[in-house]
C-alpha cells in the first residue's frame, strides 16, 4: 500500500478518490474522520488521504490526480449537447445529465 494524495480540504480528497474508483484504481480513505482527534494528534496526522492498495498502480494515478488538481484552469469550459448545461473543463461528464463532452 502507498499514500497518494493528502489534503485538509476533505472534498478534494473525495474528489480524488471518485476519479480513481471511476478508473478501476484500487484505492480507499485513511484518517477520514481523524479531525475529531485534533489536539491529542498532530494536524497533519488528522490529514484525510486516499491511499492505493496496489503500488503498481502509483504511475497511473499519480497521473490522474496531476491533470484533475494542476490542470484544470488550462481546460476550456464546455457546453454539455444533451442537456445544454455549462461544464467546467475539468469535468470529464456533465455534472447535470452525465455525458460525455464530445470533442468535435
Amino acid at each position: 500500500m502507498v499514500r497518494l494524495f493528502a489534503h485538509e480540504d476533505r472534498f478534494l480528497v473525495w474528489q480524488v478518490k471518485q476519479l480513481l474508483d471511476e478508473k478501476g484504481i484500487p484505492c480507499f480513505i485513511k484518517n477520514e474522520y481523524a479531525i475529531g482527534a485534533m489536539g491529542d494528534l498532530s494536524p497533519f496526522d488528522c490529514l484525510p488521504e486516499v491511499w492505493l492498495t496496489d503500488d503498481e498502480w502509483l504511475p497511473k494515478a499519480t497521473e490522474f490526480v496531476y491533470r484533475l488538481h494542476e490542470q484544470p484552469s488550462l481546460l476550456q469550459d464546455w457546453f454539455c449537447r444533451q442537456c445544454g448545461e455549462e461544464n467546467a473543463g475539468s469535468f470529464e461528464l456533465c455534472w447535470r445529465c452525465g455525458r460525455e463532452p464530445s470533442h468535435s
